[in-house]
């Protein structure tokens, strides 16, 4: 399991990232010069065929994490696996094309504007003639109604996770005929292509029960190219079959099978024929395509048998109990090792059979900043964290091996390609040691200060004896076994130690960080800058102090020279440290080299880092959620409603009633009055270029402030046969799902499947 991203469907929007997103959409004209969205880094890579060369029948398997828990995508458990149900056997107004841009859906819409605008919004909905549900009945008002009632946060005993959008809705009744949807507003809504993307029947949507519980197994009507056929939660498939009834395209497959496979076993499911298509890890995706490299060989006896392929026996092997230390009978051990290198070569030869087709997820991974207490609640240490960073050295570690484009993500609220998307990131500015340090040097914490004697024996004990072979802060050679110990990265000024990992037992419990910082700041003063330079352009804070040796962090597994480590940070006698959490099972350890990267840029100015592994299972719950973390690497979904979606990511916090504090999505507790202010006028903005630019000021507010910090958009790896077509890496784009399916024989593969 990967905690690259962040589970939210009780959240977000159905956006193509879910895991991470058309049907046939017009073909949009190039962007102009002027346009700050510009392109998507990568462009989906799907392998696409006409729909004559298809062959017509054929089952898909398509791995999912997990059986969905429910079919219902407005339910907290709602998942990736019940958006891609949802996705081929539901209606949805718009979809999302390969820019993340919506489009209407010609299928279920002919038409959708908004017809008045004073004194209340109104928007009417023509729908295609030939839609019906599967039980024959047409799709209609009294569908929409029923979904406006159910979400519009009135009843509450209907168990909605969201309802953003519906809660401005005033009333919906039939137009002037049984094809017209009247849906009027109480309050101005540009996101209003938002809604009813899905739209469940009347008969889900009509009452509290049907919606609770009637729609989590199955789903008694519904009206796409596939319905629902079996939910096996025993055998892990959600097997989905043509639709009967259903009045466009016909689906070119006769079924479409969703396996539930965890993505460390989804290299031998494929190997064994259980998988057509699977979204895998990198290493899992070096391990096809190596296999394809050295087709015609075997894996032991080919091409490198005594480099990495022989090496990767061997490793796997062991990892598979075949350690021959750890062996009484050492005839057994070489016995085991033996079997295990034989069924790793199998597979290999199997893997042979799979291509890998790669693009960027509608999401990207920020390194978030915990400002709700401890040092990182002053806004000067947390601009000085973001400045020490060099985003695209940050970038390169997760993608540049992949081949993908390293472009370090330039907004909180969309991604390169998408109407919102314009780089804001000047109005925090990019690397600058010097700056870093000044920043520190005004927020009170000095280089080589005094630090108390028991602050620095509780850090030893945290850190625990320095093991031998230990790897500098730079080294990503973190394997899988995830090391849920706790290191510290720039424990003392020893140029020779710099940047060693100092080790735990890993039955020691890291207690959190919580030091006190010099002066509160609430972002105000960074977001004053912002408001003041909204073109992008950098603004540097000057404080009265300058001070600070500069110097560039080293290549991974390079040791620091003499001088490079900036002197340990201290204040009232306490060094400044921060707990950088990350999660320690197999798929993050592009994660982790990413964390050792950053933990090395803020060694240079003086930033102690205390490295946590935690669980998977707790990682986000205990950790995150509850805010018991100075950094940590997450990911968020792109939008294409960023006002409506991004708002409760990026609120700022406010006391509940209980006391508490309210933080809805906005895990790193710092947000402002005008930021909050921005989204509410670009949601109530009809205008679509005014609601864009107050989107893009929005961001600009959101980078001063330094809560968070985007990185880069994430890999979208793909295992599938060579001869599946308009399937693979979709990038933004929402499947095609009646396209799908296996060539005819005759028709050779698309250049775009080629090994990579």
């Amino acid at each position: 399991m990967s905690h690259d991203g962040v589970g939210l469907r009780a959240v977000m929007r159905s956006v193509a990232f879910l895991t991470a997103g058309a049907l046939a959409v017009p073909a949009l004209a190039a962007c102009s010069a002027e346009d700050k969205a510009g392109k998507p880094l990568a462009g989906q890579d799907i392998a696409p065929a006409a729909r004559d060369l298809i062959a017509d029948g054929g089952t898909l398997h398509w791995a999912v994490d997990a059986v969905p828990e429910t079919l219902n995508t407005f339910q907290s458990d709602a998942d990736a696996g019940t958006s891609r149900v949802a996705g081929a056997v539901l209606p949805s107004m718009y979809r999302l094309d390969a820019m993340g841009r919506p489009q209407r859906d010609a299928d279920y819409l002919e038409s959708a504007k908004v017809v008045d605008r004073e004194p209340k919004q109104v928007v009417l909905y023509k729908l295609n003639q030939q839609a019906v549900w599967s039980d024959g009945r047409e799709i209609g008002a009294a569908d929409f109604a029923a979904q406006w009632r159910a979400l519009s946060g009135k009843d509450t005993a209907y168990w909605t996770a969201r309802n953003a959008g519906y809660e401005r809705i005033e009333k919906i009744e039939r137009g002037a005929n049984n094809l017209e949807v009247k849906v009027t507003f109480s309050k101005p809504y540009a996101d209003w292509k938002a809604l009813f993307s899905p739209l469940y029947p009347k008969d889900v949507m009509g009452s509290p029960d049907a919606f609770n519980d009637g729609a989590r197994r199955k789903l008694k009507a519904t009206a796409g190219p596939f319905t629902v056929k079996k939910v096996d939660r025993k055998d892990g498939e959600v097997t989905l079959t043509r639709n009967d009834r259903w009045w466009g395209r016909p689906a070119k497959l006769s079924e479409l099978v969703l396996r539930a496979v965890p993505r460390e076993k989804r290299a031998a499911a494929l190997a064994a024929g259980k998988l057509d298509l699977a979204e895998i890890d990198p290493g899992e995706a070096e391990r096809i395509t190596r296999a394809a490299r050295d087709k015609g060989s075997t894996p032991l006896q080919g091409p490198g048998a005594a480099g990495p392929p022989a090496k990767a026996l061997r490793s796997w092997a062991l990892a598979h109990g075949s350690d021959e230390e750890a062996a009484a009978d050492e005839k057994s051990a070489r016995g085991k090792r033996q079997k295990a290198i034989t069924k790793y070569a199998d597979q290999q030869s199997a893997l042979r059979g799979f291509v890998i087709r790669k693009s960027l997820e509608p999401a990207y991974t920020q390194l978030a900043l915990n400002g709700g207490e401890g040092p990182l609640a002053d806004e000067r240490v947390r601009r000085a964290v973001a400045r020490a960073l060099d985003r695209k050295a940050l970038a390169a570690v997760v993608l540049k091996p992949l081949g993908l484009p390293a472009v370090p993500v330039g907004s909180h609220l969309a991604l390169a390609g998408q109407q919102a998307y314009a780089d804001s990131s000047g109005a925090l500015g990019g690397q600058d040691t010097a700056e870093a340090q000044a920043l520190l040097s005004d927020a009170g914490w000095v280089p080589g200060g005094p630090v108390k004697e028991k602050d620095a024996a509780k850090t030893k004990k945290a850190a625990g004896s320095k093991a031998s072979g230990s790897k500098g802060s730079g080294d990503s050679s973190d394997d899988s076994s995830g090391d849920d110990g706790t290191y510290i990265v720039g424990e003392d000024n020893k140029p020779s130690e710099a940047g060693q990992e100092k080790k735990k037992d890993p039955k020691d419990h890291t207690k959190k960080h919580s030091g006190k910082h010099g002066s509160k700041h609430s972002g105000q003063h960074a977001e004053e800058q912002a408001g003041k330079q909204l073109d992008g352009k950098q603004y540097a804070h000057k404080p009265a102090k300058q001070g600070g040796a500069p110097g560039a962090y080293a290549p991974k597994g390079t040791a620091a020279p003499g001088g490079s480590a900036a002197k340990v940070l201290a204040k009232d006698g306490k060094p400044l440290t921060l707990r950088f959490v990350l999660p320690s099972g197999p798929g993050s350890e592009s994660l982790r080299a990413v964390a050792d990267r950053i933990a090395g840029m803020l060694q240079r100015i003086g930033i102690r880092t205390e490295i946590s592994k935690v669980s998977d299972d707790s990682y986000f719950k205990d950790h995150i959620a509850s805010g018991q973390y100075d950094l940590a690497l997450y990911s968020w979904p792109a939008s294409a409603f960023p006002a409506t979606d991004a708002r409760p990511i990026f609120a700022k916090p406010v006391p509940a009633a209980d006391g508490s504090l309210s933080v809805e999505q906005n895990y790193t507790r710092v947000g402002t009055d005008r930021v909050d202010q921005l989204f509410d006028q670009a949601v109530a903005t009809l205008d679509e270029d005014k609601a864009r630019d107050l989107v893009r000021k929005a961001d600009a507010r959101i980078w001063a402030a330094a809560g968070s910090i985007p990185l880069y958009q994430r890999p979208q790896l793909t295992a599938a046969r060579p001869d599946l077509a308009n399937a693979g890496a979709f990038g933004f784009q929402t499947p095609v799902y009646e396209d799908m399916g296996f060539l005819k024989k005759t028709t050779k593969p698309s250049a775009s499947a080629s090994p990579k």
